[in-house]
């Protein structure tokens, strides 16, 4: 897109943009060349290349302008699902969700020259639990399965798409991101859970152990992000995952060796309830099985730098070391 100096505009937008993951990708667009402005509930101004702009993920407002005009709006809004699932905790997720999708629609759907291309997250938990066939956008199969326990979080997932799918805009590509787990160096992500777990010598198998685990690593992520970017023939719901899922089992016998740890205590489905209970989250995050592969980046040409687990945890332990 050209601006009215005949430039390339190279602004992205996050919305969103101050969480975990956000501040991976907010370093890596600014790699890229990008401008980065980050829509936020917590923090204005500037730091470094990053411009932060104040919105509530729900009403219009002075923010609109960041996006009227810029190369693309990526929308990583929505509370954390690391939580207990009671009634305020679920009204605030889905809300969260639904509302900023349906806000930036409208925002888009006001600007002079709106954005090309608009990334929207999305969760890889959409497709059912399964054991037996991997899950991709053409064939893969939505909706709950009540020992997953995932009635709600498929709720939220399809309530999200379809914001996505009923904004009018007519003029922006969008792009659902069915994300799987990323894996990344730092506090505040899974890695960081299970790398601790697996140091106290807790990195056993979890709930029998045969629940597929989908996963990307974060590079892979910000690289996946970039590459729908530019890829205007790309739209509608695309998977983030690895194209290698692994049964827990596996995932947690090659975290140990990884890390050098021999011994793992494994978790029972009971013990499991009772640890969520005392820190306060869900079991459906451990007990679903997540077999999603991404057929649509493959076809597009995508080529992972992590497709299998034991490089990409090689990678982000090495990260650590030198930190």
């Amino acid at each position: 897109m050209l601006t009215d100096s005949g430039t390339v505009n190279r602004t992205v937008v996050l919305p969103g943009g101050n969480g975990f993951l956000g501040r991976i990708l907010q370093r890596f667009l600014v790699a890229e060349g990008l401008d980065v402005v980050v829509l936020s509930r917590t923090e204005t101004g500037r730091r470094g290349n990053v411009t932060f702009e104040w919105w509530d993920g729900r009403t219009l407002g002075p923010w609109q302008a960041r996006i009227d005009g810029s190369r693309a709006v990526v929308n990583l809004a929505g509370r954390s699902v690391n939580c207990r699932y009671h009634r305020r905790n679920r009204r605030d997720i889905l809300s969260s969700r639904v509302d900023s999708t349906r806000i930036l629609g409208e925002a888009i759907a006001r600007c002079n020259s709106p954005p090309p291309v608009w990334l929207n997250s999305s969760t890889a938990t959409i497709y059912k639990h399964s054991l037996d066939r991997p899950m991709d956008e053409a064939n893969g199969l939505i909706g709950a399965t009540p020992a997953a326990k995932d009635a709600f979080s498929v709720d939220v997932a399809v309530a999200w798409e379809r914001a996505l799918d009923e904004a009018a805009t007519p003029q922006t590509r969008k792009v659902a991101l069915r994300t799987a787990m990323v894996l990344a160096a730092g506090r505040g992500g899974v890695f960081d859970v299970l790398h601790r777990l697996v140091r106290f010598r807790l990195g056993g198998t979890m709930a029998g152990g045969d629940q597929y685990v989908s996963w990307i690593h974060a590079d892979d992520f910000c690289r996946a992000v970039k590459f729908l970017l530019d890829r205007p023939e790309l739209d509608g719901p695309v998977n983030l995952a690895s194209p290698c899922p692994v049964p827990n089992r596996e995932m947690m016998q090659t975290f140990r060796e990884v890390c050098n740890v021999r011994l793992g205590l494994p978790a029972t489905r009971w013990m499991l309830e009772a640890g969520a209970f005392v820190l306060r989250t869900e079991t459906e995050l451990i007990i679903k099985s997540r077999r999603v592969i991404p057929s649509r980046l493959q076809a597009a040409g995508f080529q992972f730098e992590f497709p299998e687990l034991r490089e990409a945890l090689a990678n982000i332990l090495g990260k650590l070391s030198v930190a």
